[in-house]
């Protein structure tokens, strides 16, 4: 083991340094135990109250209140809500120290009602507040970006000297709550939001993953330092691709500091709410537990708390079987790319796939019996009779798999046809079908297209033979698939011997969920296709699915979410997923934070007055924070943001800037949309 410490900004102006340190990492490759079949980090074990964490314990899952916590009763009966579903931890925030004082009646209150379920005091900028809560509660978290540091997103150039006497400042600061949480028993979490890194840690590493986890690292030193260990850390983002990311870099940081790896807590902060809400998460941490990376987790969506644990069930269910390994193993990837920078696979030019083309989504019409114009609606075209024309949504699919059933009318000009290879032989239109392949079938083939042949695979049975094929064929586009229960490493060690092989040819992930609900379907799609984008692996998407199998109703006193239309469930999961992970933008993307007890007006209602006035203004990026303690951080990756400033009053920002304070909160909307029109980004919805 050794320590590699480095300037970030010599990083970035050095590229022998860079990629000196890439190919370091990529050697290392310390951010999993295995990246081949699923196998739990090995973390150490952390106690909270009677709650043990880490070191294979299963995965927790909880969740924050939204009350106001000096409302004692409301804030008790919602802490109920939440253990009743199955919260095993519950979030409060305490802002200030009567918040932090109040805790001990409502762990008192909670105590005589009989619900002993650890709670967590959520601290951002008091440090006194965290030293009253540590001694009430099971656990504080503490946020390194404003525990004592602060944010006026100012640049400061700092000698040496004087970083190390800014770390001085933060051990004086920081001691007192690690030896009182070691006095009383009190765990710890260590929380980055890459929304509110100090200016400090911005002005050194700059706004990336490397300044997340030196910001914590800082933090876990002055703890070591005292011998206290019952810590756990989180590397929160809005983007999943940033979150991911700084995960795995701080699991490497600290195997090569330290030796050993902390626990860790997952979340995608805020995701927001519905479908996109889960996507996101789903995305960021299902790519984590995929790899065996995360010992508890919360969904932060912007809906009443107790409905996030259903989510992080759904989320954690698979990792609990015995079963999810079920291929043969084989010798661990030597990955031939960074797992810590986002590079998509270099691949060739097939027709609008691969390249540098936006990835595509395929419609999967396997199932229809007949379709019809109208059909289309579903996945982005409408037809106008009046004007025997196409109108094309943002969200439209590229292809249409129809298996092996004929259209009879005229498509529209951006929409092509997947036909099985055995019905394509009869297709008189080349220039519109195209043949899908089942693999073995491509080798045999008399007959092929001249432009694009599709090849499904299962990545857990790729036949030897394919390979030297689908290299010398410039027309080959990959359908991957894994009918393997940790389907995600499958496709990935597939797709990662074809790189050393140096295939380019494009790669369209291919993902089939039998689940029963709409919800787990949007987890499994979203975890397996998610994480493999992540990594710069698909040129397309192809979601599968049995509608008959879904369920639309709610069970054992469970809502589902709904859909009345498959396809386009199926449909506007691709394109959100694609979203989500930053390589193709079809839609206005809304960074909304969940709500807590700090939040200054109705979270819920404001994100859908806004959505429903803004939901046409593709690729925009609208922030709505309940408070300022993350607002204008996590804004940083926003276009706009609307951020509550004081009760019922709202602060506007463009960007990094603040365009106007303290709005009345019932004319704020109309005043977003004064400002979108101001900044000439405001379009009129169809």
């Amino acid at each position: 083991m050794y320590v590699l410490y480095f300037n970030w900004k010599d990083y970035k102006r050095n590229k022998k340094l860079r990629k000196y340190i890439e190919v370091i990492f990529i050697s290392m490759q310390l951010y999993c135990e295995s990246l081949t079949e699923y196998k739990r980090l090995k973390t150490r074990e952390v106690k909270i109250g009677n709650l043990l964490l880490g070191n294979n314990h299963p995965i927790r899952v909880q969740t924050m209140t939204t009350t106001d916590t000096m409302d004692t009763i409301a804030t008790v009966e919602q802490t109920i809500r939440c253990i009743e579903a199955g919260a095993e931890l519950v979030r409060i925030t305490a802002p200030s120290k009567k918040e932090a004082e109040n805790l001990q009646n409502i762990k008192d209150e909670l105590h005589r009602r009989g619900y002993f379920v650890p709670l967590v005091a959520d601290i951002h900028f008091t440090p006194n507040a965290a030293e009253i809560a540590a001694r009430i509660v099971e656990k504080v978290r503490v946020n390194p970006g404003n525990y004592v540091d602060k944010k006026k997103f100012e640049q400061i150039e700092y000698t040496d000297a004087e970083y190390a006497e800014e770390i001085e400042r933060i051990r004086e600061r920081f001691t007192p709550l690690v030896l009182i949480c070691k006095e009383y028993g009190t765990a710890m979490r260590i929380g980055t939001n890459h929304g509110s890194l100090s200016d400090r840690i911005m002005s050194r590493y700059g706004d990336t993953a490397m300044g997340m986890v030196e910001s914590a690292m800082e933090f876990l030193r002055i703890a070591r330092a005292q011998d206290y260990h019952n810590i756990m850390l989180s590397m929160k983002s809005s983007n999943p691709l940033v979150m991911v990311q700084a995960y795995r870099l701080l699991i490497n940081h600290m195997m090569e500091e330290f030796g050993e790896c902390y626990p860790l807590h997952l979340g995608v902060t805020e995701a927001g709410d519905g479908e996109d809400g889960r996507i996101k998460s789903a995305i960021g941490i299902g790519a984590l537990l995929e790899d065996g990376i995360g010992d508890t987790i919360r969904v932060s969506l912007t809906e009443d708390p107790e409905f996030e644990i259903p989510v992080c069930m759904d989320l954690v269910k698979k990792y609990s079987s015995n079963k999810i390994n079920d291929v043969n193993k084989s010798a661990d990837l030597k990955l031939p790319y960074s797992p810590l920078e986002y590079k998509r696979r270099t691949t060739n030019n097939v027709a609008n796939i691969g390249n540098k083309h936006v990835p595509i989504v395929i419609a999967d019409f396997m199932l229809a019996e007949i379709i019809a114009h109208t059909d289309l609606q579903a996945i982005g075209y409408t037809y106008n009779n009046e004007t025997d024309k196409w109108a094309i949504g943002d969200a439209a699919a590229d292809y249409i798999y129809t298996a092996n059933k004929k259209i009879d009318f005229a498509l529209p000009g951006t929409l092509s046809i997947i036909y099985d290879y055995a019905a394509w032989l009869s297709v008189q239109d080349d220039a519109k079908y195209y043949p899908l392949f089942q693999g073995d079938e491509f080798l045999k083939a008399e007959k092929k297209s001249g432009s694009i042949n599709f090849i499904a695979t299962d990545a857990n049975a790729f036949a030897d033979c394919l390979i030297q094929k689908i290299k010398e064929d410039a027309t080959v586009v990959l359908c991957i698939y894994s009918t393997a229960a940790n389907a995600m490493q499958n496709i990935r060690t597939c797709i990662v011997n074809l790189m050393e092989q140096q295939i380019n040819c494009p790669i369209i992930i291919s993902v089939e969920s039998n689940d029963s609900s709409i919800d787990e379907q949007l987890i499994h799609f979203s975890t397996e296709a998610g994480a493999l984008f992540l990594d710069g692996m698909g040129d397309g998407i192809w979601l599968m699915n049995d509608p008959s199998k879904l369920i639309n109703k709610k069970v054992s006193g469970r809502t589902y979410l709904e859909t009345k239309n498959n396809y386009q469930f199926i449909n506007n999961t691709s394109f959100s997923i694609l979203q989500a992970v930053r390589t193709r933008i079809s839609k206005t993307e809304y960074i909304s934070c969940p709500s807590c007890g700090r939040t200054l007006f109705d979270l819920q209602e404001t994100t859908g007055k806004i959505r429903a006035v803004t939901n046409h203004l593709k690729g925009l990026k609208i922030a709505i924070m309940g408070c300022i303690v993350n607002g204008p951080g996590e804004m940083a990756d926003a276009d706009f943001g609307y951020v509550g400033s004081g009760i019922g009053k709202v602060t506007l920002y463009r960007g990094k800037e603040v365009v106007k304070r303290n709005i009345d909160s019932n004319i704020a909307v109309d005043e977003l949309i004064n400002l979108l029109k101001k900044s000439e980004v405001w379009t009129d919805a169809v």
